[in-house]
């Protein structure tokens, strides 16, 4: 299981967020891109969604900005990736998605029975699909690997915030 780029910059957004010197003050989109030497224009459609999910909040204004709507501790890692990751299709046969959900980064997200509900169906691309025992080797790692995601909150990936801060704040 590879993420996208766009998990990738959402999960550093939000660590930048919750290891800045003052969590209450407001940061912008510029001020994340430098610090990781990412693009903005990109940065700025995943600010965008995570607004939308709620794990931001955000001031418009001249002395606007964003910052976390929620408590490190509050934020769980399988939610967030359940929500912005755009398929979870491993292989040719994992045609069903999940859907996106609009739940709060505080509720549990989609649970991983649903992705047990859309398991892989076969499709007319490879022509072992009906039969094939691969597709449920990589159901269960893929279920796996959310489950594992979904014991973890940001909270427990900053653990070592003196040492995040001080290469993001320079």
């Amino acid at each position: 299981m590879r993420l996208t780029n766009y998990s990738d910059y959402a999960l550093r957004s939000l660590i930048y967020l919750a290891v800045k010197p003052d969590p209450h003050s407001l940061s912008n989109i510029s001020d994340i891109a430098d610090s990781y030497h990412i693009s903005k224009s990109h940065l700025t459609k995943i600010i965008h969604q995570l607004g939308q999910l709620g794990y931001i909040d955000s001031v418009r204004g001249k002395n606007g900005g964003i910052r976390l709507a929620y408590a490190p501790k509050d934020i769980n890692l399988g939610v967030l990736i359940k929500q912005i990751e755009p398929d979870f299709a491993l292989v040719e046969c994992f045609a069903a998605q999940l859907p996106n959900t609009e739940t709060k980064p505080h509720s549990t997200g989609l649970p991983i029975t649903l992705i047990a509900e859309l398991a892989p169906t076969p499709t007319l691309g490879c022509v072992i699909s009906p039969v094939c025992q691969l597709k449920g080797v990589f159901f269960e790692a893929l279920t796996a690997f959310i489950t594992v995601l979904e014991r973890y909150t940001l909270a427990d990936i900053i653990n070592n915030e003196d040492e995040l801060a001080t290469l993001l704040f320079r």
